[in-house]
């Protein structure tokens, strides 16, 4: 059994890679098509980016409630990553920024269902004493992923969104078979039973949900399309640059995360937490103001938050009773805030500049010190 889990989770380890260079290839394309091509406004941007966010908190839910009933009906989590693959390619026939918003929508839903399952299964199949550095482990491939498919993107151009789109929709399909075969080999995943929850989480995980919702509302400039075109049009970069140049801070933001995971393993889930939180503070507020080395450490650091927070959240909530429904729910509640963060972010980019502080990031900073204020709560 344990070769099994092992092996399984080995599988899920590689389906993080191939999934998000999968994505990661996508969004830059969608993004630079949407501004370029169909000349769409920065908050139509935004609604593209949080479309596909707003779908998938409600989809991790409803995948977590499933799973949760029953515990079989996992596997649907790699058919419909596989389905994403015809869903990419419709991107290079739309005709209206509308019609993107579709597809992200239809994109959304079906990755929604497929990644809460998946970081369900690496939680359960993974040794207790090592869970938040394994399920770190898991996220580190995606960030490296992450750097992968931005150079492909910019290695890409040339042969068009169409062409790219293939390549993208071939990684989705691999995607889902290896998710397929981790699952066969795991089998059900089973509610660990009250004699099995002896593992001390000294974190409240109602207390969890909050931190998460806040630490997503406030890193949201830094996921999607917006944040391509936030850094092309304010530091002049050229498409490929910026592509690689935020894969590149992706993966270090991942590296940087898995000494995050130690803490929470070795010292405490709450002291990690703190550290985060002062992440989340920091990162609007650097990223606002416009010089490179401000706004790629803000960038950098709202994703150190983000992938930080991930391995620990789920840490904690695997030991709940309603472990798939729980996982499923931080999912949604996270994507939900990224929703709202990313909206506003579209609508305030429209207010400016004053002086070298982009106005778009003030309505962040309020959330970054509610952030710091919940850390006080964090013990049971």
């Amino acid at each position: 059994m344990f070769k099994r889990n092992t092996l399984a989770v080995i599988l899920l380890v590689l389906s993080a890679f191939t999934g998000t260079l999968a994505f990661r290839l996508a969004v830059p394309a969608i993004a630079y098509y949407s501004r370029g091509v169909l000349k769409a406004s920065m908050v139509s941007i935004s609604v593209i980016s949080t479309s596909f966010i707003f779908a998938r908190a409600f989809a991790a839910v409803f995948g977590g409630y499933l799973v949760d009933k029953r515990p079989k009906l996992i596997i649907l989590g790699a058919l419909a990553m596989a389905l994403n693959a015809p869903l990419v390619y419709l991107y290079s026939f739309a005709s209206s920024w509308i019609h993107i918003v579709g597809i992200k929508l239809a994109n959304g839903f079906l990755n929604g269902i497929s990644w809460p399952l998946a970081q369900l299964a690496v939680a359960y199949a993974s040794p207790r004493s090592i869970r938040a550095r394994i399920s770190a482990i898991y996220f580190f491939f995606g960030s490296l992923a992450s750097l992968a498919g931005n150079y492909l993107y910019a290695f890409t151009i040339s042969i068009g969104m169409r062409g790219q789109m293939v390549i993208s929709g071939i990684f989705y399909i691999l995607t889902g078979l290896l998710m397929a075969s981790a699952y066969l080999l795991i089998g059900t995943i089973k509610k660990e039973g009250k004699d099995k929850k002896t593992e001390e989480v000294d974190v409240n995980p109602r207390i969890v949900i909050m931190f998460g919702a806040l630490v997503s509302f406030i890193s949201a400039f830094a996921f999607g399309e917006i944040t391509y075109v936030y850094i092309s049009e304010t530091l002049g970069l050229e498409k490929g640059k910026v592509a690689m140049v935020l894969g590149t801070i992706s993966f270090l933001s991942s590296l940087t995360s898995y000494f995050i995971s130690w803490v929470a393993d070795s010292i405490g889930s709450a002291k990690a937490l703190r550290i985060i939180a002062v992440f989340g503070f920091l990162a609007p507020i650097l990223a606002g103001i416009r010089t490179g080395f401000t706004i790629f450490s803000g960038i950098f650091l709202a994703l150190l938050a983000v992938n930080s927070f991930r391995p620990i959240s789920r840490k904690i909530l695997v030991t709940h009773s309603r472990s798939s429904l729980a996982i499923g729910g931080i999912n949604g509640v996270q994507n939900i805030s990224t929703f709202l963060g990313g909206i506003i972010f579209g609508f305030a980019y429209t207010l400016g500049s004053l002086g070298a502080y982009n106005l778009a990031f003030l309505p962040y900073l309020p959330f970054s010190l509610a952030l710091v204020i919940v850390t006080r709560k964090l013990e049971k």
